[in-house]
């Protein structure tokens, strides 16, 4: 059986990009490696063994195309409304939160904070399948 171990994300920036997911998510630099032509850097928190890999290449100047194949990173949280007020009064632009019933029952909690890259990630409130 496989397991996921990690999402990885091209990054501008090493630095900000690192102080954003510090900042607004408690994901510490498990592991930085380096190389001639770019940079890997896995964060990770005590709350999974999962981690996100950020790629720095060198020399690169100008900010990524994300596209429109990219979809997003989710992270589920105990306390959304308290995390969304954190993230506000911390300078972070969360965009407002969403009850989601589609048949009529919340089914989902949550809201939307963009990374310093444009990076969409997606904050669940934590609950049924979103543990």
């Amino acid at each position: 059986m496989a397991k996921a171990i990690h999402a990885m994300i091209r990054v501008l920036d090493e630095a900000r990009s690192v102080a954003f997911y510090q900042q607004a998510f408690g994901l510490n630099v498990a592991d930085r490696l380096p190389f001639d032509r770019f940079t890997l850097v896995y964060l990770s928190n005590p709350e999974s063994d999962f981690e996100l890999e950020l790629t720095i290449n060198s020399g690169r100047t100008e900010p990524y195309n994300i596209g429109d194949g990219y979809g997003h990173l989710a992270l589920s949280v105990a306390d959304l409304e308290a995390e969304h007020n954190r993230l506000t009064a911390a300078g972070l632009a969360p965009r407002k939160i969403v009850d989601f019933a589609p048949a009529g029952q919340v089914i989902a909690r949550f809201f939307f904070i963009a990374d310093p890259d444009g990076y969409q990630i997606e904050v669940l409130q934590r609950g049924g399948r979103y543990l």
